[in-house]
């Protein structure tokens, strides 16, 4: 008897592990280097995490050897809550507040609670591709809204009205995006709260790049602009504090929670299922939430901002390769001219250039965009390095043909 996988699993799939990654692995085992762009593992490029942080890990040790709450330890979500109560949210305590093994995790907890088979998730595309997997996993229906290229990848909110049914339960908000770098505007999340509104529509919002944002750009919390909307906010520590093997995720339940008793009776079942999340993971939250190292990353001429200001400029420097400049994150998400170079097979793309250049990218469609025509690059390695593996890509380009 031949042992097969469920059918759960049809059509689900994370491209950013996907298949290319297996090949990538196998060049790392028979010697070669790999250059990897397609990860955002701050860790691997010389991101440390913070002191305060190891410190405050290695002082909650002995705290942590047995489970806690399923919802996570008390004081760590304490203090979550007066962290969202000072950006603006409204009635939020320690109830609302459910810790995870990172957002991975709390999304597809998040979705379980909701989603009945044939139900649809209206998602961006370009998107982070775990919130269609989890949709499908759960044998719901992702629906992808297209955000315009043409306005600096802000979601197209005429668009996303037209792609709402009877059947629709939620709306999944990327903000900054992943991976188009976007920050949303105010007026485009007042709009996707009047849909939210008009339609009793749930709101998932992830904000786990909410403090990597440069130029000046302000991250706006939707659950703090939109308080009468059922919202669940979701952050952690795995970019913004350099530590995403801790796995340290939350997810905040803003807006008229008694009209979600049901849901989230359900969200808490699921919680106690996994009997509760990482406790060492868990006791170094609050410590991080006060901690500013990031600051002088993001700042003008600091690391992060640096390496992704060379890399919006090295890529539209290449022919044929055009790059919004992202606002936020830690992703560039160029299109390749497809007039200039055509590709028809974008996952082929990606894999000869690992192939050939040992460097290591995802294809665009692995974001659910629906044209062979963009890629997406991690922006954590050196200046200098970046600048030189993307004239490779470039070089790599111009002389590719499928």
């Amino acid at each position: 008897m031949e042992f097969r996988q469920s059918s759960k699993l049809t059509g689900v799939c994370y491209e950013i592990r996907g298949p290319v990654i297996e090949q990538a692995n196998a060049l790392e085992a028979a010697g070669h280097s790999i250059l990897r762009l397609n990860i955002g593992n701050p860790a691997p490029f010389g991101f440390a995490a913070p002191d305060a942080v190891l410190a405050g890990l290695v002082a909650r040790l002995p705290e942590a050897h047995g489970y806690t709450d399923a919802r996570g330890i008390l004081s760590a979500r304490h203090a979550l809550a007066t962290y969202y109560s000072d950006r603006g949210y409204i009635d939020v305590d320690e109830q609302a507040i459910y810790l995870g093994n990172g957002v991975s995790e709390l999304a597809g907890m998040a979705i379980q609670a909701l989603v009945d088979t044939g139900d649809e998730v209206l998602i961006p595309s370009p998107d982070y591709p775990l919130w269609t997997a989890v949709t499908r996993f759960a044998g719901g229906t992702p629906v992808h809204y297209l955000c315009d290229e043409s306005a600096e990848w802000q979601p197209d909110l005429a668009d996303l009205e037209a792609k709402i049914t009877d059947r629709t339960k939620a709306i999944v908000v990327i903000n900054p995006n992943n991976p188009t770098g976007a920050v949303y505007s105010p007026e485009i999340l007042a709009g996707i709260a009047e849909l939210a509104r008009r339609h009793s529509l749930m709101v998932f919002s992830d904000e786990i790049y909410d403090r990597i944002v440069y130029d000046g750009a302000t991250h706006h919390h939707f659950g703090a602009l939109a308080p009468d909307v059922l919202c669940l906010t979701f952050g952690g520590l795995s970019k913004s504090h350099r530590i995403a093997g801790f796995r340290a995720g939350w997810l905040v339940v803003s807006g008229p929670r008694a009209k979600a008793r049901n849901y989230l009776e359900g969200l808490t079942m699921l919680a106690g299922m996994r009997l509760c999340p990482n406790a060492l993971a868990q006791h170094v939250i609050e410590a991080a939430l006060t901690d500013h190292t990031l600051d002088e990353l993001i700042r003008p001429g600091g690391r992060l901002e640096a390496q992704r200001t060379t890399a919006w400029q090295t890529l539209n420097e290449l022919p044929g390769v055009s790059c919004v400049k992202p606002k936020g994150g830690l992703y560039a998400f160029p299109r390749i001219d497809p007039a200039v170079h055509p590709i028809r097979d974008d996952e082929k793309f990606v894999l000869d250039l690992l192939l050939r250049e040992k460097i290591h990218i995802v294809q665009g469609t692995g974001f659910n965009w629906p044209r062979p025509d963009h890629v997406r690059i991690v922006t954590l390695p050196e200046a200098g390095d970046l600048e030189v593996a993307i004239r490779r890509i470039g070089r790599f380009l111009d002389s590719y043909q499928q």
